[in-house]
């Protein structure tokens, strides 16, 4: 039996939740929090398996919530069930231990098999808060190269090449990823010292990470 713990502010949603969720066998409602501090307690007393949290509480949001919880026992589940979908609440539930994120548009199949995959250790991401989440990390990798760009004057193969430096390639990895000749790579390497103003490929690095 997968014990869960509901928490929303909103106690006609969370009892709707519970509904849905008592027709499989499989689970258990252990208890429903309105908001963020009331769920952190509440962990504490009846240590769910899994626990679907709002984002927009008051008290205590949902991702403060989430991180609480998981610094309080690492192996409860914790998986968002919100109507946002902004990217910087998904990214920050997920960087503080989240196991999924979901909209509550979400089908009563889908959230009953979402509670179980939670429970068995799966990540729960539906393809639409996928894309957010790589949206976003492709804009701060966009964000990265502009300002390398702009500091140190480097042409944009310059830039992927100094990304590379910096998370440690070799030449010759740098080569073969770009497909470059060895002759060619070095002398990009060469290129980007002087515009960085060291002398060798760890203050090369070193340079390049302060700005990123």
């Amino acid at each position: 039996m997968i014990k869960v713990l509901l928490v929303d502010d909103q106690m006609i949603l969370a009892e709707g939740i519970k509904s849905v969720l008592q027709t499989s066998e499989d689970i258990d409602i252990c208890g429903i929090a309105l908001d963020g501090a009331e769920a952190v307690e509440d962990c504490k007393k009846y240590k769910p398996d899994v626990v679907l949290m709002d984002i927009r509480m008051p008290n205590m949001n949902g991702v403060v919530a989430t991180k609480k919880i998981k610094e309080l026992d690492d192996n409860i589940k914790i998986v968002i069930l919100t109507t946002f979908d902004d990217s910087d609440y998904i990214l920050s539930a997920i960087n503080n231990g989240a196991s999924g994120y979901l909209l509550k548009d979400i089908s009563s199949t889908a959230l009953i098999d979402a509670v179980k995959n939670a429970y068995a250790g799966d990540t729960i991401l539906p393809a639409k808060i996928a894309k957010k989440i790589t949206d976003a990390a492709a804009m701060v990798a966009s964000d990265r190269q502009i300002k390398l760009k702009k500091a140190f004057n480097l042409s944009d193969r310059e830039v992927e090449i100094a990304l590379m430096l910096a998370d440690g390639f070799t030449n010759r990895q740098i080569a073969s990823a770009l497909k470059l000749s060895d002759g060619t790579s070095r002398n990009y390497i060469s290129a980007i010292y002087l515009k960085l103003g060291v002398e060798n490929r760890l203050s090369a690095a070193d340079k390049i990470k302060k700005y990123l």
